[in-house]
């Protein structure tokens, strides 16, 4: 679950105006799959393959909305002055469910942004998703493997990894560790062991290891989602998960049952949630934005979260390692030390609805790793999983961490489950399982057979 996805705003029409062309000359041939080509010279000469279509206008459609949008237009402004391709680009905090009714009404964008493979397969079925061109094909070996997979139906690869975020983090206050002497942990005993001293020697102003908040309106429980998929992944590895995402493995399975387990281990433990907000049962009703704000007040220790959640730090909070910042996360030790290396994240594929020569264009743009590296100079925040992207680009801290290990090619990557699942289970029954296995206290043999239940026949 990604963090514009439950943000209600107002969808946004932002478009990227197609300035002057940069001076060219024609040549034969083009990387872009049309019939003509331009060389460009100057600046302009790093967008020679893009060339050849000045004058049209590409359509895009997504999910992501303003501000994040606006970053998302300066990203490719330089492309479009240079190539004459205008990008017009349309946010929405409905976007699930708007593209299915634009696909089926007639009336599909030429690009769409797409955060979750299981609606990339759904589309795919309608028989109107374009298979990308040859470059955009050829581009996809910069990435970890898994990446494709996700990006494909049916062994068919039909779109490209655009934006990538960590869910393999736990926030916490470098300021309060310093000054009580606490070390970051690198293995799952330790952070167990740290999670037992910490609600030891702090018994005061409701202080608790572990803060934590799956409330999201109508989305609310995905938080948890994230929680049982790290103890999946990083106890079984990639295979299980890949089974458990098909079913192949059910929720009832001892494997995941034992999961289960291990998150309620340390987050439905009295003793050790939920710092600032009272018993275990405050984690169903405290807001994701909300939840780690209690790190700040030292009266919790840590929290489960994804790279995204920078943004929910109130103004003025100091991110990064250094002992007298206020907020940083490290990478989540693996359950199981014989896991290479799991990483959880989540992301977007650029989907193409139309095969024109400037679609397919910027198509190839946007699964470069130039592209890339543009998007993260304007985009503090952002993070792709393109393993050519100029890692010194990177400025925020939490961005370097995450990019370390999204663009790993020797990491066990896997994207969220909830997101790659039927959304009747994923976004549905298990979103509404997870609260009330936290809220009501239903059992863990009860959740996985409610959840399993929900699953398409």
């Amino acid at each position: 679950m990604q963090l514009k996805k439950v943000t209600a705003v107002t969808a946004v029409l932002l478009t990227a105006t197609a300035m002057a062309a940069c001076s060219s000359s024609k040549s034969k041939g083009g990387g872009n799959g049309s019939a003509s080509a331009q060389k460009l010279t100057g600046a302009c000469a790093p967008y020679s393959a893009y060339a050849g279509h000045k004058g049209t206008t590409v359509t895009m459609f997504g999910s992501i909305l303003s501000p994040e949008s606006d970053s998302l237009n300066k990203s490719w402004a330089e492309f479009s002055k240079c190539t004459g391709i205008t990008i017009k680009y349309t946010g929405s905090n409905s976007f699930e469910s708007d593209l299915p009714t634009k696909v089926s009404g007639g009336n599909a964008p030429d690009l769409a942004i797409i955060p979750q493979p299981g609606l990339l397969q759904q589309m795919v079925l309608t028989g109107s998703v374009k298979k990308p061109p040859a470059q955009t094909v050829a581009n996809e070996k910069n990435w970890n493997a898994a990446w494709k997979s996700y990006g494909s139906v049916g062994g068919t690869f039909y779109a490209a990894p655009m934006s990538a975020n960590m869910k393999t983090l736990v926030w916490y206050s470098p300021k309060y560790f310093a000054a009580h002497h606490y070390t970051v942990p690198t293995t799952w005993s330790g952070l167990m062991s740290l999670s037992a001293k910490m609600a030891k020697d702090n018994t005061a102003n409701g202080f608790k290891p572990w803060c934590g908040g799956i409330s999201s309106g109508t989305a609310s429980g995905w938080p948890a989602t994230d929680w049982l998929e790290e103890a999946v992944l990083s106890t079984y590895g990639g295979q299980v998960y890949d089974d458990w995402i098909s079913h192949k493995v059910k929720f009832s399975d001892p494997k995941i049952l034992a999961a289960m387990r291990t998150v309620a281990s340390y987050m439905q433990n009295p003793a050790w949630v939920n710092g600032g907000y009272g018993g275990v049962q405050t984690i169903a009703t405290t807001t994701f934005q909300n939840a780690g704000i209690p790190i700040l007040h030292d009266k919790c220790g840590m929290l489960q979260q994804a790279s995204f959640y920078e943004a929910q730090w109130p103004k003025g909070t100091k991110v990064g390692p250094d002992p007298t910042d206020d907020a940083m996360a490290f990478y989540l030790p693996a359950v199981n030390s014989s896991i290479n290396t799991p990483v959880e994240g989540g992301g977007e594929f650029v989907t193409a609805f139309a095969n024109r020569p400037e679609v397919q264009a910027v198509q190839n743009y946007l699964s470069s790793p130039e592209w890339a590296d543009a998007r993260i100079k304007v985009a503090p925040g952002w993070v792709s999983a393109n393993e050519k992207v100029d890692q010194s680009l990177y400025t925020d801290p939490i961005d370097k961490l995450s990019a370390k290990y999204l663009a790993d090619p020797n990491a066990t990557f896997r994207f969220d489950a909830s997101d790659a699942m039927p959304a009747a289970v994923g976004s549905g029954a298990e979103w509404k399982a997870m609260v009330d296995w936290f809220g009501s206290g239903k059992s863990i043999p009860d959740v996985a057979k409610e959840i399993d239940a929900a699953w398409p026949h």
